[in-house]
Formats: C-alpha cells, sequence, structure tokens
C-alpha cells in the first residue's frame, strides 16, 4: 500500500487525523465543502474526484447517515481496489448496511473508530476500535498505525459503533459527574479552580477532570476539543441502542437532559465541556 490516503470530512477530528498522518509523511488528499485550506493537506472540490485519485479513503462525517450519503454521491468512482476507513461514530446497523452495500460494489470496508479527543488524535494517543474482517485490516496496518498505537479489534463491521458508543457513554457520564461536583462547589462557595488544585490530588481525580476541568472552572470553551452537539448526537444514539437491547441507561436519560439544556443555552458549538452550564443556569 502506497502511503497516499484521501479523507472525506475535514472537521475537528478529520483535520486532527489528516495533521497525524502528514506528520508521518503520507501524501494526503482531503475534502470538506465546510473546511478551510491547509498546509497538512491538498484538497479536492469533489468527493467523486477524491475517491478517483485515492484507493483508501478515511471518512470522518459527522453521521452515519451522512456516510451513507457520501458513498452514494461517490458510487460511480468505486472499484475493486478502494477500501474506506471509517472514523465517524454513527449507528452500527448503518455501518453494518454500508460494509454490505460496499462488499456488493467489490470494495472493502473497515471501522476504525476513535477514542479521544481530536487534540489526542492529532498527538497520536487516541485509541482505535476496529472492526471488520481481520486479515483486511492487516493489510492496512501501516496506515492504523500511523493514525494511533493503541487498537483493539472488537469483532466485524459493526461492532466498533457499538463499543465506541459504550466508551462515549461512559466518558461523557464522566464529564458530567465532574461538572456537577464543580457546579456544587461554586454553590457552597468554593472557587472551582481552587477546588480543582485539592482534587487532583485526591481519589476523585480522573482523566475527564484533566481535560475539562480548567476548561469548566474558567468558563472557556473555544476552541472545541469536541462539541457538545456531537456528543449530544452520540447520546441519542445510545439511547436508541439501549432500548433496543433492553439496557437501562438512566443516567444517560439525565445526561441527554442536561446536554439538550446545555444546547438550548447555545453551547451546542462550544466544547463538550460547557455542560456544566446546564448546571450553573439557574444557580
Amino acid at each position: 500500500m502506497t502511503k497516499k490516503v484521501g479523507i472525506i470530512g475535514v472537521g475537528l477530528l478529520g483535520g486532527a487525523l489528516a495533521n497525524r498522518l502528514a506528520q508521518q509523511e503520507w501524501e494526503v488528499i482531503g475534502h470538506d465543502p465546510s473546511a478551510t485550506d491547509t498546509d497538512a493537506l491538498t484538497m479536492c472540490n469533489h468527493a467523486t474526484e477524491l475517491v478517483e485519485q485515492c484507493e483508501t479513503v478515511l471518512l470522518s462525517l459527522p453521521t452515519s447517515e451522512v456516510v451513507v450519503s457520501v458513498i452514494d454521491l461517490v458510487k460511480s468512482a468505486i472499484t475493486d481496489r478502494h477500501c474506506f476507513v471509517d472514523t465517524t461514530t454513527g449507528n452500527p446497523e448503518d455501518m453494518e448496511a454500508i460494509g454490505k452495500n460496499l462488499k456488493e460494489l467489490d470494495a472493502n470496508y473497515i471501522e476504525a473508530n476513535v477514542a479521544g479527543s481530536s487534540k489526542l488524535a492529532k498527538n497520536g494517543k487516541a485509541t482505535l476500535f476496529l472492526g471488520g474482517n481481520k486479515k483486511l485490516i492487516h493489510c492496512y496496518q501501516d496506515l492504523l498505525n500511523a493514525l494511533a498505537s493503541k487498537q483493539f479489534h472488537v469483532g466485524p463491521v459493526g461492532s466498533a459503533s457499538r463499543f465506541k458508543l459504550v466508551h462515549n457513554l461512559i466518558l461523557g457520564l464522566n464529564r458530567a459527574g465532574l461538572a456537577e461536583g464543580l457546579a456544587l462547589a461554586e454553590a457552597l462557595g468554593f472557587n472551582a479552580s481552587e477546588a480543582l488544585t485539592i482534587l487532583r490530588e485526591t481519589p476523585a481525580s480522573s482523566i475527564a477532570m484533566e481535560a475539562k476541568g480548567n476548561k469548566m472552572a474558567e468558563g472557556i470553551y473555544t476552541p472545541p476539543q469536541a462539541k457538545l452537539a456531537q456528543h449530544l448526537k452520540d447520546v441519542r444514539v445510545i439511547r436508541r441502542l439501549a432500548d433496543k437491547a433492553g439496557a437501562r441507561t438512566p443516567l444517560t436519560n439525565a445526561h441527554q437532559s442536561l446536554l439538550e439544556e446545555a444546547q438550548s443555552l447555545g453551547f451546542g458549538e462550544s466544547d463538550n465541556a460547557a455542560i456544566i452550564e446546564a448546571f450553573r443556569h439557574n444557580l
């Protein structure tokens, strides 16, 4: 496999992955109508043009529905030499359908869900959850290793999306718990930044606290590492899957309400640390 890759979707995560690959001396060609030009990659005006130039294509899109529409858009350019490596967090059933659709076109499909913020992804410190055929994944190991050193194959196509949602549920609740605690500290008269300094030296310390604590305490949510609205999208998918599986998610139900409140307050495009504003709103 040559060190040339296309990437459709050059937002927070896609842009970080593009930069990561460029740092590893990959030739990266991108397409995203909403993205600005960057020195890390050459931009194509049309997704079909990108697929015609690149046999390996990363997808980093907002939802699985968008992935479906993009695959349909570039269908005429897809050949048996193509492999789509999908980092989108979406509906697992959609991902299974996408994999089946590409197989009918004699193309390959790998899920490569990214656990971690765009900052971690840019530095190669995120984790990949891989879904798909093991032998196929092995063929693209150079690309996957360039993206992240920590990787876990969790099953066939659809499995990585399911596991990523489990991960996002737990991580999101960690952030929500931190936000509730810091909001309580403020309500009790403590300075949030000073409280954080103490809490970091106790068993209450967490990766979420290191990543989001200062943002919450200072109320600074730009530039975002991961948008609150995007996590709200994930939580809604999580609840639908849980309902279908018969799993109870009372904490996630409350979490969704908090995210919706924060979004209604205007923080949808802010970093997901802004969930604390839902707690502060009625203080």
